[in-house]
């Protein structure tokens, strides 16, 4: 029987990950089929500037202008991940993968003002390979929740794990509190 299709949703990672890259992070998944999934964490921002890496796309991300750890998979590469308003036509260099949000090829052209309502670019991804997101999610490592598209732009990336535990209709939004060091509390 072939996985239903994650594609599109939010991985929030549970207390169970207490250290490393996903601690408390929020992971947008870009594709996820039999074969594996592959997706960006949305909440961390790093210190470089977009425009030290790439000078051209510096003015067209949203803020905070940086650069986000997308994950500890390829962190020598860049990924660019743009929201639409809606379209009939898709955008120059813009590929869907949920909703509005989409992949953004950064070989291309700079698209114009106006053209994305925002832009992320990440460096490197979280990749899974056939059967491990499940096991983990199993595990109770990772709740799957819907995603939102102003999710993977948030002006406010260091509050996005809370915020979108928070949201939730049921005992989810419970974990919005649980306390960064539960040995404090």
């Amino acid at each position: 029987m072939e996985p239903v299709s994650m594609r599109g949703s939010l991985l929030v990672a549970t207390p169970a990950i207490d250290d490393g890259p996903f601690r408390r992070s929020v992971v947008f998944l870009l594709d996820h089929d039999e074969e594996g999934a592959l997706g960006v964490i949305v909440n961390r921002p790093l210190d470089s500037g977009v425009e030290e890496v790439l000078p051209e796309w510096g003015g067209a991300v949203d803020a905070p202008g940086c650069l986000f750890d997308g994950g500890p998979v390829a962190m020598d590469s860049a990924l660019a991940v743009g929201v639409v308003d809606g379209f009939d036509v898709p955008p120059q260099g813009w590929r869907h993968m949920s909703g509005h949000i989409g992949l953004v090829d950064l070989d291309g052209p700079v698209p114009a003002h106006g053209v994305l309502r925002g832009l992320r670019v990440f460096a490197g991804y979280a990749g899974w390979s056939a059967g491990q997101l499940e096991e983990e999610i199993d595990e109770g490592a990772w709740l799957v929740v819907e995603a939102r598209d102003h999710d993977v732009v948030s002006p406010c990336p260091d509050l996005l794990w809370a915020q979108v535990l928070r949201r939730q209709r049921d005992e989810l939004r419970l974990w919005a509190t649980f306390p960064d060091d539960p040995t404090l509390n």
